[in-house]
Order: C-alpha cells, then structure tokens, then sequence
C-alpha cells in the first residue's frame, strides 16, 4: 500500500527538496564587486566531471501492507457531533459496479481489509434489501483490533446493521436478524405491507419508520438512526439505494475502490436513479494504491 494523495515525503516519485548547501545549488547572494572575497584568486580545484543527467524517476517508496490502525487512522470519521453518511463502492474500470449481479469479484484482499475498517469505526451500515438478498448479508461482528477505539469513541462491540426496504421481501429467519450481537434494524415507510411489518416485529427485528409512503425517504432515514445515536453511518449500496442518498443530497463521502478490471457486459455503476438536475462536486481527500487498486476519499466539497 502506497499513499498517493496527499502529497508527503513519503509518496513515491516526489522528488526531496535540497537544501540551501546541498549539491547544485545556487549561493545564498554573489559577493559585492570589490570585495576580498570578489578580488581573491580561487583556490585550485580539482577537474571533477559532472554526475551523468538521468531522465529515470526516483524510486518509490517500498510497498507494504498497512496495519489495521493505520487504515483506521486514515479512514477516520471527522471529529465532532455531526452525523456523517459514508458508501463504500467498488467499480471496475469500465464502470462496473457488480460482475454476475456481485461486487465480490471486483474486490481483492486490500479492499476487503478497507471493508472490513470501515466497518470497524461505524456506528451502522445501511444497506439495501436487493444487496442484502444478492450479497448473503450475515450480522457484522466484533473486532478485537478496533474494541480500544470503539469504547473510546462509546460505541458499541459492532455496528448494527440497518436494511432499507419498501416491500420488505426478506427472509426474517435469516442469521441477520436472528443471530446478530447488534440488533438488526428495518427501516421503511409507514405504508409497508401490514403483514410483512408484523412478521418483522414477530422476528423480534427494530422498526424504523423513515417515510409517509411505503418507500423510505433519505434524508428521513439518517434523522431517524441519528436519533438513536447512530451518527457515524455507512451505506455500502446498492446502486439504488446509493442513487438515492445522492439524489437527496444527504451523502457526505464516498470511499471508492477502482479495480484494475474490465467486465463489459450491462452491470450497474455505483449509483443509479434519476440524473441530478446539475452534477454534484466531491473533493478528493486522499488516494490509495496496492497492486493496480486504486482507494480514493471524497468529501462534499
């Protein structure tokens, strides 16, 4: 792993800056015409030929795996009460965000390593029920590497996980939301299927009502589980529910991993929905790189 951005002494190919006495510099300021130092005859000096120019870069900066603290030391929320909406996506280079309807085959160990980090300093991950059913989403655990920052920051063994649904075609027998050592959220509209929320409840799975119709609103779903204290939130899709946090304006970060890959085919971007009415700028806040992976930070700008 390599950071790319920002720029440190550490990034490979940043050439060092060389001092003021360092080898090819210029002086300081020439001596006044005049002077002892001007009027002195030079001492001799031996007839030493120049270093041959090279047009070859610096080398890099060795590659190394992180540890599990500097990751989280790198992919730290912001300081302060704020609630803050993350997605973690994996798009291939032609813009796929799935191979065979699973984004799994796009990923590799680094990025699974970033996945489960950012997992580790969340207070929940917000997912999608199509992602939920696709993906075989099981309860997140607990972490020994994270437990010290995690009581430090009085947040809980694990993040809950929390699943938007309208219809709520889900398997409530699951592992999920059977077996999790957080309880398992269902955020939905007050509208949902009668039947299908009193199964939920049955299941012993927590409510949310983020919306007046069947369908969740966006901006309703984060209120709600900041509410519970739930403020550091996660969304790790899918498309559809990432076009919709985009489209309500309410997603604060995008941590993207680009694969070295091409898939072709009809796969989904990271997002989809309806366009913006005008395209959303995103800063980037730092740049990652192992193995011809790319692992990029935007923020709001």
């Amino acid at each position: 792993m390599r950071r790319l951005f920002p720029v440190t002494d550490q990034t490979p190919g940043r050439p060092r800056a060389v001092g003021a006495t360092g080898t090819g510099d210029a002086p300081a300021s020439a001596p006044a015409a005049g002077s002892p130092a001007q009027d002195a005859q030079p001492a001799p000096v031996q007839d030493v030929p120049p270093a041959p120019a090279s047009d070859a870069p610096p080398a890099p900066a060795q590659d190394r795996e992180w540890s599990l603290d500097e990751l989280a030391d790198a992919y730290a929320y912001p300081a302060g009460p704020a609630v803050w909406l993350r997605a973690n996506m994996v798009s291939a280079l032609d813009g796929a965000a799935q191979h065979e309807g699973r984004s799994q085959p796009l990923s590799n160990a680094t990025d699974m390593r970033i996945f489960g980090t950012l997992r580790g300093l969340a207070d929940v991950v917000v997912v999608g029920a199509e992602t939920v059913r696709q993906e075989g989403y099981r309860p997140a655990r607990a972490r020994e590497a994270f437990a010290a920052r995690r009581s430090a920051a009085g947040q809980g063994p694990a993040p809950a996980v929390a699943v938007v649904s309208a219809g709520l075609d889900l398997d409530f027998g699951l592992p999920l939301f059977t077996e999790p050592l957080v309880p398992s959220l269902l955020v939905t509209g007050a509208s949902a299927p009668a039947d299908r929320l009193a199964a939920a409840r049955a299941a012993g799975v927590e409510v949310v009502i983020a919306g007046d119709g069947a369908a969740v609103e966006p901006a309703r779903a984060v209120r709600a589980l900041a509410d519970r204290g739930l403020r550091r939130l996660l969304t790790e899709g899918g498309p559809r529910l990432l076009g919709q946090f985009v489209a309500a304006g309410v997603l604060d970060e995008l941590c993207l991993t680009l694969s070295p890959m091409l898939t072709a085919g009809t796969a989904q971007r990271i997002a989809g929905g309806p366009d913006l009415p005008v395209p959303e700028r995103f800063s980037l806040g730092s740049l990652l790189e192992e193995d011809g992976f790319l692992f990029a930070r935007y923020h709001r700008g």
